[in-house]
């Protein structure tokens, strides 16, 4: 297999000596040759296989011409948004444009369009009527089938119709793309490619589908919130590779979109196959001077696993990588951090090993492996299965060998440590090794919340599994002598989350004596159960009612709770600390978050001023209401002993 870039150009299919491509893979991101960027993976996957595959990277969407430049494919195209969202690429929760695009030369915003792998396919269907199109990647995993779209505020139908596309490889794609490739290169019709996991076909009849559960019609999800809920419910439920069932969603008489089971996770084999293809671990040449912002985060990372069991509400794993965990051989990483030790600009330290949850390394319980994971239930919430697996035995023995290797000086963790799974570990070996070793002065983990009816809607621990992992975060690092910190990642508005609890969220900080610098607030992305609260009102899990902070303003006063300190938030805080009945909050006590202004209300309570001086005369620092009824008792005392005097 010959080393360097794939084909972005014809004289780049010329000097390669191809004539014609067999696939033409349309993406919104730069193109980055990097195994932590989907379109690099997929590429390489079908090259390994035998497919000519060539990038058409970020076209202009308001110019066919602009994906015709490397011809007409064999086989058909390949489109993907990118390695994000490209809504959540373009726009904060409160829907304003970002400034930036960590994932174009530069970092420039606007180089992709709004729901871009609709766009693209569209564009493409403008030139080449009846070329094959896959659509695959995050954007269109997620949305698959009827889904609430956040920045229309509407149910959209499954982005397969309105892209004009003819199947969806959703999930992890390697497996089931080269099936797709395969069938087509035997010369199966793409409408008749209805039989691979992982895919999503549109068909005109149910009679040739085999055992499928029929989900409300797109048009009985969009009169009532609440079949979309229970709808979701069943997608959710389905979502494994071996207790999965084929899904059929009618959207009339004659048109039905067909989601297959999952595609099988790989194995560890296969996993180690994919990740030592030859990828160039940076992006195109073309784009000097300018640089690809994105690759400054992963260039010296290592993933050691996908999928994730800890079932997070606000999360999409599940239904993009799955609740199986997947993994990488020790072999595997060692080979790759080989390479990136002798990297020029390389400086002795590994960024992280890790995926989206770095310590889990092996399924959550050995069931999983014969009998695929539980459908009605979650690994560790809200307590953890009796069946589960806890070791962090492998975990550890591969950050040990890395930590051997020439060159390195530090290995770090910082992608997601479960915590609430760390703590649960009764051998405190890894846990001592972590702080001791990779921990870069601060150890990010992500409690979200600390109100627990928060907690239950977020699908994490109770508040207290978080306060006995801080603390022995605590004494672990004093045992070993060092001043670490820990960083609790907070999220504002989540379902489930009233004034109350976002007020309680913000005395824990003031306790804490923290004040986060940034504030994440939930953001409504496609096909998370958390979503599917904010549209419906209800948890689909339970179908009781949740509520939902919907309102712009009432969203901004939670945020601004968890920054309360910064001057900019008063008048926000002022006004929830009153919706919530919390006045006691306003003034001078060390319990207070604000202090009132010299005009406030809160100053002249019950008529009675209240100067700077009172408020601090006593060393307890009494509130304004304290304040008042100690001045009522000085002037009743006075008055008795001027009768005693009489």
């Amino acid at each position: 297999m010959k080393k360097g870039f794939l084909p972005i150009s014809k004289e780049d299919m010329i000097e390669r000596g191809i004539d014609q491509l067999d696939f033409v893979y349309v993406i919104g991101d730069a193109y980055v040759d990097h195994p932590s960027f989907g379109p690099a993976i997929i590429s390489r996957v079908l090259e390994a296989e035998g497919y000519q595959v060539g990038i058409i990277s970020q076209p202009d969407w308001k110019d066919p011409k602009s994906v015709q430049v490397l011809g007409e494919p064999r086989l058909g195209f390949l489109v993907s948004s990118g390695n994000m969202d490209s809504m959540v690429n373009h726009y904060s929760v409160s829907k304003k444009r970002r400034k930036s695009d960590a994932f174009t030369p530069g970092g420039v915003i606007g180089k992709r369009p709004d729901y871009a792998a609709v766009v693209y396919c569209n564009l493409i269907r403008q030139t080449y009527k009846k070329n094959p199109i896959i659509i695959g990647g995050i954007e269109a995993s997620l949305r698959r089938l009827a889904h609430y779209d956040y920045w229309s505020d509407k149910l959209k139908r499954s982005i397969l119709l309105d892209a004009g596309a003819d199947l969806i490889s959703y999930g992890m794609g390697e497996r089931s793309i080269v099936e797709i490739a395969d069938a087509l290169n035997s010369g199966i019709a793409v409408g008749d490619i209805t039989f691979i996991p992982g895919t999503v076909y549109k068909t005109s009849s149910l009679d040739s589908v085999y055992d499928a559960l029929l989900l409300p019609s797109f048009e009985e999800l969009k009169a009532d919130k609440l079949n979309y809920a229970r709808s979701f419910y069943i997608q959710y439920c389905n979502t494994d590779a071996i207790t999965g069932k084929c899904l059929a969603e009618p959207y009339s008489e004659h048109q039905f979109v067909v989601q297959n089971p999952p595609a099988r996770p790989l194995s560890q084999q296969e996993m180690d196959r994919v990740y030592a293809l030859p990828y160039m671990r940076t992006y195109h040449p073309s784009y000097e001077p300018l640089k690809v912002p994105a690759i400054e985060e992963i260039k010296f990372s290592l993933v050691s696993n996908r999928g994730c069991f800890g079932g997070c509400s606000f999360c999409a794993l599940t239904f993009h990588q799955g609740r199986q965990i997947q993994v990488r051989s020790h072999e595997s990483i060692l080979a790759e951090a080989e390479q990136l030790i002798w990297e020029p600009d390389f400086k002795g330290y590994i960024h992280d090993v890790g995926g989206p949850t770095a310590n889990f390394r092996h399924t959550s319980c050995e069931k999983q492996k014969s009998k695929g994971v539980c459908s009605n239930q979650q690994c560790l919430f809200p307590k953890p299965c009796k069946n589960l697996t806890i070791d962090h035995s492998d975990y550890l023995k591969l950050l040990r060998k890395l930590r051997q290797l020439p060159n390195v000086k530090k290995v770090f963790v910082r992608s997601g440590i479960r915590f609430d799974y760390l703590i649960y570990d009764k051998d405190n070996t890894f846990f001592r090794e972590l702080c001791e070793h990779h921990v870069s002065g601060q150890l990010k983990v992500a409690p979200e919340h600390i109100a627990d009816p928060v907690l239950q809607m977020m699908g994490k621990p109770e508040n207290t599994v978080y306060q006995k992992f801080a603390d022995k975060y605590k004494k672990i690092n004093e045992q070993i002598g060092k001043k670490q910190f820990l960083v609790p990642y907070l999220m504002s508005s989540h379902p489930g989350s009233t004034m109350k609890e976002a007020v309680a969220l913000a005395e824990y900080l003031r306790d804490l004596g923290y004040m986060p610098e940034q504030v994440q607030d939930f953001y409504p992305t496609p096909s998370t159960i958390s979503t599917c609260m904010y549209y419906t009102g209800v948890d689909p899990r339970t179908m009781k009612k949740v509520y939902v902070p919907h309102n712009p303003h009432e969203k901004a006063m939670q945020r601004a709770l968890i920054q309360y300190r910064n001057p900019k938030n008063y008048d926000l805080v002022e006004e929830a600390l009153l919706k919530a009945g919390r006045r006691d909050l306003i003034g001078y006590d060390r319990k207070c978050l604000i202090r009132p202004r010299k005009d406030s209300v809160h100053h002249k309570k019950g008529n009675q001023p209240a100067t700077k001086q009172e408020f601090h005369k006593d060393k307890n620092q009494y509130s304004a209401e304290k304040i008042v009824e100690r001045n009522k008792k000085k002037k009743k005392t006075i008055r008795n002993v001027h009768k005693k005097k009489k």
